[in-house]
């Protein structure tokens, strides 16, 4: 890899074709009043080189004599200055705030910023330049406020859990909703971040309302990247890299193993197992990564092109666990004539990884407690080249799960969309189009029947897996724009269709005679054989009015009416609207003469918007093909009902409510805004337990509410703008979150290693609290783990009802703090990331300190009760008995972390060097991600979500949060790559 690297280095730097005839210009900045202005982007048109002034506000640049040469200057109007054969000019700029002439994507459309009355963060192109990524997801993690980004695990396909002010459901999915090029999306781990131009958040209703049933979590709009002006641009862009498990937990040597399992009354012929093996040194490995993009991409006679191609790959940290990605990109537009306008946008992804199990005891294969608790004593393979096993139990060491079986999953993926626009008069705009999500993925595993005990055990095992999802949507829109003098009008009408086909099987067989046949028909025994078909539509009518007065009073009204096939008949449609209201103060008479204030801008909004993402068609009855039934002497397969029928089954409903402030000041040196909301979500659809007469335990129905209000604050500021540059963000986000009404429920989950669930929710507390006992010490005349009782003593064996929350998962605010300094042709950019308050759920604890059974332990056991009359906090020892290592606030810690989530030191090659080739810059740099973590919490890393599994529809994303239990920790990793551009 480092040598296709290296000479992929030379290929471009030997490139030694000229450009045409040069001619240094000289020359001056100034502004409107005469005063000089350093610090100004001085770039050649078309080329992508330049300069700076300097503190004189000189500059001087090789151009061609028939060139254009672009100024740029914080607070100022771009400028175009023709060189025109001049060797000299002086250029004056003039102020403004182009802050808020930014075009921002909205719903249906675009917006000026400083047009903007709702909650719309945005991400540029920039951030996503500022360093590496392979998803999307961890750019916008610590760069918007009021968005959550958390991660299951670091293993390179997990995917992202992104929260945008909050969890809004419960049962139903909290993500927010990903639009591409006007698609919606399911799984954005095919996104190709390098495709990206800018992206934004609607995180208030009064933004996302004009999404309806898909936009209660909020929305991410993803602009991928078009030509533009000029001659054709080639873009390349490639990194490698490396990474590794930043922390190591220390366990018992052989020597302190046998003691313990002495303790236990375990023994065995301990001369058979002399091995010294480090299982973490085996599994944890250097992992790789290597990228690469090539992109072209113009603008000429009418037509606008962008294509791309490129290919990813990364091998984890943890053994055998690796991914892969190809993508194709090709957006194209086309101006017919003066009315008529076509386009297309499409995207082709093929995916492949390979999973490590995490999040699971090792006798269930879960690899991470499998280095924790496998003996060192046992070597890696036995004489006959089979995997080891506990020398008390057969749970084989963690090698077996990653090494003793053939898996991988692979998927192909089309994203794309044709649109029409057509210009039927003057400011009138009809829009139509068809976009398209289609993707079919295959699992393969085979388990051979001989190199592990399981495998042995079932004779081998050989599964293939497919799924197919087919996702279309139709919108046809018309808009109007007109101003009437002082007055600015902008309206849309719309309808949208959509549908979603899900497809699926599985098939698995056992009792294999060899390895020469890995695919399932080479089984005899057929123990799983299934399909499945789902489907799920909706329709919808769409609006929105926005007007201002004079750019001084804004007004945004949105209005969509959803049919959804998921709701009985007489509440299929949701109906959803929203209003915002802007007030820009700075352009009032009694502040134009505040000359250091470039704008002031009140906001504030309301609306509601819904969510429908609780099964397909979930108001009918259900049937299940599971039962089985006695005819005739025989056990005939047949049907039984699985779910009672509810007609009355509606729409959960969330109502927003938002304040906000925008301030500039400075021209534009300083930029600031906070947001107050109040988000409260009724009618939510939950399993309510019913009369066992009616045959059911459960009946899902409207049955509760919750509430999430909070605060944000974003701050950019230019702190430098000379010869040495340094801009800062920074945005802090407090949320919290309440539990209102859930019609006498009591929610529980993830159970962790048999001992009860640790996740609570219930009416008044926050989602997903922390559930079990008050930890109190060790008995010194026993060696009993005590816990608190309801009656104020302490036991050894509490009641159940003597569990409480012992814990909050949910951050007390999240941060994130962004330095770019730059001087001349380097720069560096250092991003801190972190999380306050939370609680985590060491599970992991949970077993290798819980001494009850065969498993290895850390070296914290080290310090257990041993003798009578022994002060210690670490209980003794028992076997087969969980009293003293029950779900307690012993394994609760504090999961509040600080982390250098990114570093990056680049060098663009000077322009003497560049202006001798044909190639327009060179930027070479190194990347360290998760480089230094500031935190109190003892497992392998804070940045966990055993229970979020993003990849698992069983597990509940959104109220089992903040627990660990052998979960693929997050990696360090450093990358050095190189763009270059022509």
């Amino acid at each position: 890899m480092l040598r296709k690297f290296l000479l992929l280095i030379s290929l471009f730097l030997s490139i030694s074709i000229g450009y045409g005839q040069q001619a240094t210009i000289n020359g001056v900045v100034k502004d409107s009043t005469g005063s000089v202005l350093p610090g100004v982007s001085v770039r050649v048109k078309g080329a992508n080189t330049g300069t700076t002034t300097d503190g004189n506000g000189q500059f001087s640049v090789q151009a061609s004599a028939t060139g254009i040469l672009l100024f740029s200057y914080i607070g100022y109007t771009q400028k175009e200055e023709p060189i025109s054969g001049r060797t000299s000019m002086e250029v004056t700029m003039v102020a403004s705030n182009e802050t808020l002439d930014e075009v921002v994507v909205v719903g249906y459309g675009t917006q000026k910023k400083g047009n903007i009355t709702g909650a719309v963060g945005v991400v540029s192109q920039e951030a996503f330049e500022s360093r590496p990524n392979t998803q999307f997801g961890s750019i916008i993690q610590g760069k918007a406020a009021g968005v959550q980004v958390s991660s299951p695990g670091g293993k390179p396909n997990a995917g992202l859990n992104i929260r945008i002010r909050g969890t809004s459901s419960i049962t139903s999915s909290s993500d927010p909703l990903y639009v591409v090029d006007g698609v919606p999306i399911a799984d954005t781990r095919s996104i190709n971040p390098a495709d990206i131009e800018s992206m934004s958040i609607l995180k208030d209703a009064s933004s996302a309302a004009i999404y309806g049933a898909q936009g209660a979590n909020g929305v991410v709009l993803i602009t991928t990247k078009k030509g533009k002006e000029g001659k054709t641009r080639v873009e390349l862009n490639a990194y490698g890299g490396l990474s590794s498990v930043w922390r190591r937990l220390d366990v018992l040597n052989a020597d302190q193993y046998r003691t313990l399992m002495t303790e236990l009354g375990r023994n065995t012929e301990w001369e058979r197992y002399t091995a010294n093996t480090n299982w973490q040194d085996e599994v944890f490995q250097n992992g790789t990564s290597q990228n690469y993009q090539l992109a072209f991409s113009g603008k000429s006679n009418n037509t606008t092109y962008y294509i791309s191609g490129g290919w990813m790959q990364q091998k984890g940290a943890i053994r055998s666990a690796e991914t892969d990605r190809y993508n194709f990109k090709v957006n194209l537009e086309q101006k017919v004539n003066n009315w008529l306008t076509l386009g297309t946008n499409v995207g082709y992804t093929r995916y492949h990884d390979v999973d490590v199990a995490d999040n699971q005891a090792v006798n269930q294969g879960g690899v991470i407690m499998g280095v924790l608790s496998t003996p060192q004593n046992i070597g890696i393979y036995n004489s006959n080249g089979t995997f080891t096993s506990n020398p008390f139990q057969d749970w084989e060491n963690p090698l077996a799960f990653t090494d003793g079986s053939d898996r991988g999953y692979r998927n192909q993926r089309v994203i794309g969309n044709a649109y029409a626009e057509l210009t039927l008069l003057p400011g009138l705009k009809f829009r139509s189009n068809f976009g398209i999500d289609a993707g079919s993925g295959v699992y393969d595993y085979f388990l051979d029947p001989i190199r592990t005990s399981y495998g042995r055990a079932q004779k081998g095992i050989g599964r293939y897996n497919t799924d197919q999802r087919n996702f279309w949507i139709a919108d046809n829109t018309l808009t109007y724009n007109k101003r009437f003098g002082k007055h600015n009008l902008d309206a849309l009408l719309g309808m949208v269709a959509q549908k979603t086909q899900w497809e699926n099987s599985e098939i698995e067989r056992t009792n294999f005679s060899g390895t020469s046949i890995t695919t399932p028909n080479a089984g005899s025994i057929i123990r799983t054989a299934n399909v499945g078909k789902r489907e799920k539509a909706n329709a919808s009518i769409i609006g929105r009015v926005n007007y201002d007065y004079e750019g001084k009073y804004l007004l945004t009204a949105n209005f969509r009416a959803d049919n959804s096939s998921n709701f009985g008949p007489s509440w299929k449609w949701g109906y959803f609207p929203s209003f915002s209201a802007g007030w820009r103060l700075s352009q009032e008479s009694f502040l134009n003469s505040t000359s250091w204030l470039n704008d002031l801008k009140l906001r504030a909004g309301w609306g509601i918007v819904g969510n429908d993402n609780v099964g397909e068609f979930a108001y009918i009855g259900r049937v299940a093909s599971d039962a089985n039934y006695p005819i005739g002497g025989e056990i005939l397969p047949g049907t039984r009902p699985s779910t009672i029928a509810n007609p009355e089954l509606k729409w959960e409903e969330t109502k927003q409510t938002n304040i906000g402030v925008d301030v500039s000041i400075l021209k534009s040196r300083i930029n600031f805004s906070v947001d107050a909301y109040m988000k409260k979500t009724t009618d939510l659809l939950l399993n309510v337990p019913t009369p066992r007469s009616t045959g059911f335990d459960f009946a899902l129905q409207n049955a509760g509410s919750l509430q999430n209000k909070g605060l944000e604050f974003q701050l950019n500021t230019h702190n430098l703008v000379n010869e040495f540059k340094w801009e800062t963000d920074f945005n802090i986000s407090f949320n919290r979150n309440k539990v209102t009404e859930l019609r006498g429920i009591e929610i529980f989950g993830a159970n962790i290693a048999n001992r009860d669930e640790v996740s609570y929710t219930t009416v008044g507390q926050p989602i997903g609290m922390l559930y079990g006992y008050v930890y109190t010490g060790v008995d010194p005349a026993t060696g009993d783990a005590l816990y608190l009782t309801n009656d104020g003593t302490s036991s050894n064996s509490p009641s159940s009802a003597d569990r409480r929350i012992i814990g909050n998962p949910n951050p007390d605010f999240i941060y994130g703090l962004t330095n770019t300094f730059s001087y001349r042709n380097f720069g560096l950019s250092v991003f801190l990331q972190g999380s306050q308050g939370n609680d985590i759920y060491n599970g992991t604890r949970v077993e290798s300190e819980g001494m009850t059974d065969a498993k290895n332990q850390t070296i914290a056991v080290l310090d257990r009760w041993t003798a009578p009359g022994q002060m210690t906090d670490v209980p003794r020892a028992m076997a087969d008995n969980i009293a003293n290592s029950r779900n307690s606030t012993r394994f609760v810690e504090n999961g509040s972390y600080m982390r250098v989530k990114s570093a990056t030191l680049s060098y663009n090659l000077p322009e003497n060097v560049l202006s001798k080739w044909k190639i327009s810059n060179i930027r070479l740099y190194v990347t360290g991600e998760n480089l230094f973590t500031i935190t109190n919490y003892n497992g392998f890393d804070p940045e966990v979500n055993a229970f979020t599994g993003v990849n698992d529809p069983t597990q509940n994303k959104n109220t089992f949060i903040g627990i660990d239990y052998g979960t693929y920790p997050q990696t360090r990793n450093v990358i050095f790559g190189v763009n270059v551009s022509f």
